[in-house]
């Protein structure tokens, strides 16, 4: 009877240690963006997220902040690596395919590589953020859209 019991406790162990290590891998190879971003916000709590733009494989997320910086998180697993980008200290290139940018760290060589994007808008945008040369466009703050607006022709 002992015996029956222990092999039981034995099984038992077993199967929550397969179904723990299936669960590690699944986080692993499917890292998640809200907790990507609620570590930005431990590392970073002054920082405020205004919009945000992940790679296909999702291991990667640019951040667009609210002072003119930028942010990046890359995933390791279920660690995140962060890290707030001032504008003009890396170097950006178009990649091969259009949809992507080849980023070279300068201060964190180990972050170089070829990150690609669901299309060429979001590369070019996040580009934008990286050289801090990114403006969006806004109709009300235009100054032509109100002159515009109450000119008439004679």
């Amino acid at each position: 009877m002992l015996w029956l019991i222990l092999i039981a406790v034995i099984a038992v162990v077993g199967a929550f240690y397969v179904r723990m290590n299936a669960r590690a891998e699944h986080d692993a190879s499917n890292p998640d963006t809200g907790s990507a971003m609620v570590e930005f916000g431990r590392a970073f709590p002054d920082e405020a997220i205004r919009a945000l733009h992940s790679t296909i494989d999702g291991k990667a997320i640019f951040l667009r902040l609210h002072d003119g910086k930028a942010g990046f998180i890359q995933s390791h697993g279920t660690h995140y690596v962060c890290h707030v980008i001032h504008p003009g200290k890396l170097r950006v290139n178009s990649s091969e395919s259009g949809q992507g940018l080849i980023v070279h760290f300068p201060d964190f060589a180990y972050l170089d590589n070829n990150f690609e994007f669901r299309t060429a808008a979001e590369a070019a945008e996040v580009s934008l953020w990286l050289l801090g040369s990114f403006s969006p466009k806004s109709e009300i703050d235009s100054p032509l859209a109100g002159r515009a607006a109450t000119q008439t022709i004679d």
